[in-house]
């Protein structure tokens, strides 16, 4: 298949950028898997989708306050955004890229944070070694802003909104957006009627949303991301398929990442490591029964992951529908459950 198989034009103004006062008051549209039909409803209804028995995996990674505005030591503007760690270094996407070197000390702040770029690598990414005093989470929390994707304009007035009310594995460059729509009540009312729910972690990196470059999307080539699964959640996940119950996961992190350690029976163990999983339409799914997710880009990764699940023509049917009804799109837009 080719990439421009997933593309389809969107209107900006539906590009949400900011999010609702309520998380749970956006709109949920609904998809059947099996015949296609499209309904109509609101998150906060989204216990009507659910049974009991049914189990809701979420996402538990938390956003790091990844970017980072500082200066070169010997003077001019730079910026500096955490990918992920390596070691005591940490990978970063850097501005302006022609002037931050190998050797280049760059000052945050009055110098409480300073840091030496070690290396340049092969993608043109940096590799840097951050000097401080004491925990670098909570010096990050001094100096860093929120990483919103590019597409959104506005500044984002509470840092929490792009946190899901549940994240607590400090990690990920980007949220896990499916989960921004849930409050603690919601979860504790599906909890009360029967729906089982559990963690995982994934940590976003920004090449989950890179663009697909191949024609081909086969060739295109998805970034290493680390997971980690708990005892606990896959022996509740496996317990919802030996039940009978629908596996849904939580957004397309959660979705790679019980399709990474599930095996050809469904069933999942607890394992933690990387994943390059790239799921487009052919993959055969191996353990979930339903997807809560966003809309994403045309041509992306992500809307290639929806359409594996859900169909090419129904999720391409889908969208056509949610842009005549001006659903709001991407991180701080609406939801689609598929089941």
């Amino acid at each position: 298949m080719q990439k421009n198989d997933f593309s389809f034009d969107l209107p900006k103004e539906l590009i949400a950028q900011a999010p609702l006062k309520s998380r749970e008051e956006s709109r949920l549209l609904c998809l059947d898997r099996i015949t296609g039909q499209v309904t109509h409803s609101h998150f906060y209804k989204l216990q009507d989708k659910l049974s009991s028995g049914d189990c809701l995996v979420l996402n538990d990674s938390r956003v790091l306050p990844a970017r980072l505005l500082g200066s070169l030591e010997t003077g001019g503007f730079a910026e500096v955004l955490l990918l992920s760690q390596q070691g005591c270094l940490w990978e970063c996407l850097v501005r302006p890229g022609k002037k931050i070197k190998k050797g280049t000390r760059l000052v945050f702040g009055n110098g409480e944070l300073t840091a030496t770029v070690r290396d340049v690598l092969e993608n043109s990414n940096r590799l840097v070694e951050f000097h401080y005093d004491g925990v670098f989470q909570t010096v990050l929390e001094s100096f860093g802003k929120m990483p919103l994707p590019p597409y959104i304009q506005k500044e984002l007035k509470d840092a929490e909104r792009y946190q899901t009310v549940y994240s607590r594995e400090l990690g990920s460059a980007a949220a896990p957006t499916a989960g921004l729509h849930f409050t603690h009540e919601m979860l504790l009312k599906l909890e009360q009627s029967g729906v089982n729910i559990c963690y995982l972690t994934l940590h976003v990196g920004l090449g989950t949303f890179r663009p697909v470059k191949t024609d081909l999307i086969h060739e295109h080539k998805m970034h290493a991301e680390y997971f980690s699964i708990s005892e606990e959640s896959a022996s509740i996940i496996n317990l919802t398929k030996e039940k009978g119950g629908r596996v849904v996961a939580v957004g397309t992190t959660s979705c790679r990442t019980i399709e990474s350690v599930a095996d050809i029976n469904g069933m999942v163990s607890a394992k933690e490591g990387y994943t390059d999983i790239f799921i487009y339409p052919g993959y055969e799914f191996k353990c979930i029964d339903g997807l809560i997710t966003n809309f994403h880009l045309p041509e992306s990764t992500l809307i290639m992951l929806v359409s594996a699940f859900a169909g090419r023509e129904s999720t391409l049917e889908a969208y056509k529908e949610a842009i005549k009804m001006n659903y709001r799109f991407y991180s701080f837009g609406d939801a689609m459950i598929i089941i």
